[in-house]
């Protein structure tokens, strides 16, 4: 197929002889006899035309495999090797509500997603459903304003995930959190696995909405089981000995608010420009529920850091974390 379409441009195209104007000082001779000319009193704006000759014609076999398009045909034949995948970052998300909400709120005109796995899970063949709600190829409107690293707008270099569940209620004893279902969890690790493995997302740049809209958004919240996905082959988790070593260092000499700052920012955070400890607070707050979820107040303290620089540690490596701590 590549060959016939090079001969095609070979002899077809570049035989045609186009003349540009101001390209040349002569004027360019036109192989081909039925070639248009500009008449004297045209302007630039008057489109010139050639007839290079007969168009190739596709035999009966080859024409039926052109994609119809209303009034003209597509050849899928010939195919570019230089592209990126639009998918970057997979995003996990709550509902904040049952089943019947979180269906009205997602097919409705001002929120989408890619998918939803529903409070239980139907099953066939003994296996799980998850409704696809949109093509992975189109842009689902699910991060809303939201930024990792240097790229913000992540609806458009996103898959999102929703999750039935209930999110949290305030009490007059504390905030209390939903948990997940175990079938909904063993449906995500699956669902999340066949993403990450087809479009080879980075396990950094698999997050939570919170992660890319801290204060804004805090789902999917602090029950859900980073670790336990990420031991199925999905996302970033510390190592715990890498943990505990930075838990002793920090023992003896924490780090102060503008190491941690460029810590939070170096991760992937969207940080304030001031290296401020009340201004870090929601950044701080979305870094805990996402890896530390037994405390998520949002106070920077020994354990905190030291997961923060054990993630820097496994995934940028050891040089970048202590460069942290020099700068």
């Amino acid at each position: 197929m590549l060959r016939r379409w090079r001969t095609l441009v070979a002899g077809g195209l570049l035989g045609a002889g186009l003349w540009l104007s101001g390209c040349s000082a002569a004027p360019v001779a036109q192989e081909s006899p039925a070639a248009a000319s500009r008449p004297p009193e045209a302007g630039l704006d008057t489109p010139l035309l050639t007839r290079p000759g007969a168009a190739r014609r596709y035999p009966p076999r080859e024409g039926r495999r052109l994609e119809r398009r209303g009034d003209f045909h597509v050849d899928h034949g010939v195919a570019a090797r230089a592209f990126n995948e639009r998918v970057r970052f997979l995003i996990l998300h709550y509902t904040d509500g049952d089943d019947a909400s979180a269906l009205r709120a997602l097919t409705g005109p001002e929120v989408s997603v890619h998918y939803l796995v529903l409070a239980r899970p139907a099953r066939w063949a003994g296996e799980p459903v998850v409704l696809q709600l949109l093509d992975e190829r189109r842009r689902a409107w699910h991060a809303g304003v939201s930024q990792w690293g240097d790229r913000r707008h992540l609806n458009d270099t996103s898959i999102g995930i929703e999750i039935v569940n209930a999110g949290y209620r305030d009490t007059p004893h504390g905030r209390l959190w939903f948990p997940f279902a175990e079938d909904q969890i063993e449906l995500v690790s699956r669902l999340a696995r066949d993403i990450v493995q087809r479009y080879d997302i980075d396990p950094t740049h698999v997050l939570a909405h919170g992660d890319v809209a801290p204060g804004r958004k805090v789902d999917p919240g602090p029950f859900f089981p980073w670790r336990q996905l990420h031991e199925a082959g999905v996302g970033a988790w510390p190592r715990p000995a890498d943990v505990t070593r930075w838990v002793h260092r920090f023992h003896r000499q924490p780090p102060d608010i503008g190491q941690l700052h460029r810590a939070l920012a170096a991760w992937g955070y969207a940080v304030p420009d001031a290296p401020d400890a009340g201004a870090l607070r929601p950044v701080v707050r979305a870094f805990q529920l996402h890896f530390r979820p037994t405390d998520t107040d949002g106070v920077i303290d020994t354990e905190t850091a030291a997961r923060l620089f054990a993630l820097i540690e496994r995934y940028q490596g050891r040089g970048q974390a202590l460069k942290l701590l020099r700068e």
